[in-house]
């Protein structure tokens, strides 16, 4: 009865411990989501991880600023992921989203062109959904995914929303 005892009184214990544990957050993950969703316009923002000076594109406005907030077209940056390219595009609408179209995602390898095919849509209904950079990771596409929401808040960047 001794040992029955101090079994469930080990086991409720580190049952415990592991719930009270924390999960290790990436670094760069937690500077990809440090910008509000709701930040003031025209606030400059550190390049995201993974993009550089080559991988960078201006913003290619289709339409003019209205007092009701930004419209035209925006490409943000290419985000290099271990298996390539992604890059976005983004339409607003008085400073909604209402389309957004990816330019390049991975397609060096079949797998990886079967990945994005899949996960490119679903990350796009996500976009629409949230009007801003701040989705969930398709599983199994967590490179894309992370590719996909660095290039997007970089178009939602150049645009000032």
């Amino acid at each position: 009865m001794h040992k029955a005892a101090v079994t469930a009184v080990s086991t409720v214990a580190g049952i415990v411990l592991l719930l009270s544990l924390k999960p290790h957050q990436d670094p760069a993950a937690a500077v990809a989501e440090s910008p509000p969703p709701a930040g003031p316009p025209g606030a400059s923002s550190s390049p995201s991880p993974g993009t550089g000076p080559s991988g960078a594109s201006s913003p290619a406005p289709t339409g003019k600023p209205s007092s009701g907030g930004t419209s035209g077209t925006y490409t943000g940056d290419v985000s290099h992921t271990a298996y390539g390219p992604v890059q976005v595009s983004v339409t607003l609408s008085h400073g909604r989203i209402t389309a957004v179209k990816a330019l390049r995602t991975p397609s060096d390898r079949p797998r990886s062109q079967q990945i994005a095919s899949d996960a490119v849509p679903r990350l796009t209904q996500e976009a629409l959904s949230a009007q801003n950079a701040h989705i969930d990771a398709v599983s199994g596409a967590t490179y894309t995914s992370e590719g996909y929401t660095r290039s997007l808040q970089s178009a939602l960047d150049h645009a000032g929303v």
